[in-house]
């Protein structure tokens, strides 16, 4: 096996699989890239046995071949070598050696035959999705997901397919992140499947902007998106996800409507004073005003007061401020509007000049 290829070339490949190898692994093999050259075309793979991510790029002076080679030293020697170099790489005896310009460094590889590879995959449905439409989606609702929570299926990031909409939810029990996006998928009924938090950031690494089309393949316990030369394909998480409309507040009687940014930076400025643990913020609104509130144990206090378009009864409620800047910082708009009912009830937010995304929060007693 031997190929030949330009330093940027496979310095940018091995950028879109390396990710998905994890640093420990309880499996050698697994830290790992699969390299395989098959006339003159070079296919790498990583895989954490949840995740497999299969890039492809053209090369030169092939031999056909494969064999596992250790992944980070190898982006880390393509990462040193200078912009414009040519690297040659050539396989012998379970060694593999790589050469540029005065440069040569020889690595210890392992059999292809010992490198896991996810099954072929049942049949299911396809779909077509622009690539900045699905970038946008997981961009305001991956936040919400779950850390290492025991209801296993809020660790993940749901996507909902209907024959004309493409939706994302994240929850993880104490907030909510709702984004559509409206495509003619065609698929058949109403597809969900819930993404692992991994393989929604590896996603979210791919997915640079653009317009083109992409693929994505659904089976029963899998999804596989085609992106260009890259190939990806993750396990799902198998469980049912949380009826989500459920919690999404009726219709509040009291609307605040304000600028988004100097309220954002409001709240910033008073979460340095709030509870390191709780991270409380008491909002309360009377007629044209909004205040916001922070104290924490040390009796140290926080006040912000502004103008906002509010007309309706006073009213004070706490909220979790890291929750209400997520919420704010994944909208694009100028302005954004709360709709609220009791101190006792969620609050919703949403963007008034672009109603495809909505957040819940619920409310915390402080």
């Amino acid at each position: 096996m031997r190929f030949t290829t330009s330093r940027d070339a496979l310095f940018k490949a091995l950028q879109a699989v390396v990710g998905v190898v994890e640093k420990r692994q309880t499996m050698p093999i697994l830290s790992n890239l699969l390299l395989k050259v098959s006339g003159n075309e070079l296919e790498m793979t990583g895989t954490d046995l949840e995740l497999e991510l299969i890039n492809r790029l053209p090369v030169e002076d092939a031999a056909d071949g494969a064999a596992a080679v250790p992944a980070r030293k190898l982006f880390d020697i393509c990462r040193g070598l200078p912009d414009g170099a040519s690297i040659s790489f050539e396989l012998s005896e379970q060694r593999a050696t790589l050469r540029s310009g005065r440069s040569r460094f020889v690595l210890a590889t392992m059999s292809a035959d010992e490198f896991p590879m996810l099954e072929g995959l049942e049949e299911g449905q396809q779909f077509d999705v622009s690539r900045d439409g699905l970038r946008k989606l997981i961009d305001r609702t991956h936040f919400a997901m779950a850390h290492q929570d025991v209801r296993y299926y809020l660790n993940g990031l749901l996507l909902e397919a209907t024959p004309k909409r493409l939706r994302s939810v994240a929850t993880d029990g104490h907030r909510l992140a709702l984004s559509d996006m409206q495509a003619d998928l065609g698929v058949e009924g109403s597809l969900q499947i819930i993404v692992p938090r991994k393989a929604i950031t590896e996603l979210q690494r791919l997915l640079d902007e653009g317009q083109e089309e992409l693929r994505l393949f659904v089976t029963g316990n899998h999804l596989r998106v085609q992106l260009g030369a890259i190939r990806f394909t993750t396990k799902l998480i198998d469980g049912r996800f949380p009826d989500y409309e459920r919690v999404i507040p009726e219709e509040g009687d009291k609307l605040l409507q304000g600028d988004r940014e100097p309220v954002r930076q409001a709240l910033m400025r008073t979460a340095i004073l709030s509870n390191e643990k709780f991270r409380g913020v008491r909002v309360s609104l009377a007629e044209g005003r909004l205040r916001l509130q922070a104290q924490n144990p040390d009796h140290e206090e926080a006040e912000e007061d502004m103008e906002v378009d509010y007309s309706g009864t006073p009213i004070e409620i706490g909220f979790n401020v890291n929750y209400l800047l997520d919420a704010l910082g994944a909208m694009e708009g100028e302005q954004f509007t709360m709709e609220l009912s009791s101190p006792d009830s969620s609050g919703l937010l949403s963007d008034p000049a672009d109603d495809s995304s909505r957040y819940v929060v619920m409310p915390m007693r402080l």
